[in-house]
């Protein structure tokens, strides 16, 4: 990865994710992770001025199954992550590994003009982005 041009997050980016509303619920948000085959769900903002939220398997099964709560009377809204630490499209990939071990993350959106595009994880920038440029 010491080459003279960098990996951006555009590079490595994926677009495997799903958006829901926060007042869907947790059986109502893994269906539509079922179907669409993700294991990202965005929670979409409510108005001009809120902010993404996000929710990962592992987030509900710490927040739902771990505590016995029933995913068909638990809304999104509950258990989600926000606001989520974002990335900006032409951030050297370097930099955002190096975010995710500060945060102690391993995904983040992709955004720009307030729009997510993708995700980054640390799978696609080492998949993606240093097995490609050896």
């Amino acid at each position: 990865m010491s080459s003279t041009t960098p990996i951006r997050n555009r590079d490595v980016m994926n677009n495997h994710y799903v958006m829901v509303d926060g007042m869907h619920t947790v059986a109502e948000a893994i269906q539509e992770a079922i179907s669409n085959n993700v294991n990202i769900l965005v929670v979409n903002k409510r108005n001009e001025h809120d902010e993404f939220g996000m929710v990962l398997m592992s987030d509900i099964a710490r927040k739902v199954l771990a505590k016995d709560k029933s995913p068909e009377r638990t809304n999104i809204y509950e258990i989600m992550i926000k606001p989520v630490l974002s990335v900006p499209l032409d951030m050297d990939v370097r930099y955002t590994a190096r975010l995710f071990e500060r945060f102690n993350i391993n995904k983040a959106p992709v955004i720009e003009a307030g729009e997510i595009l993708g995700f980054v994880t640390y799978d696609n920038i080492v998949l993606k982005g240093m097995i490609a440029k050896s």
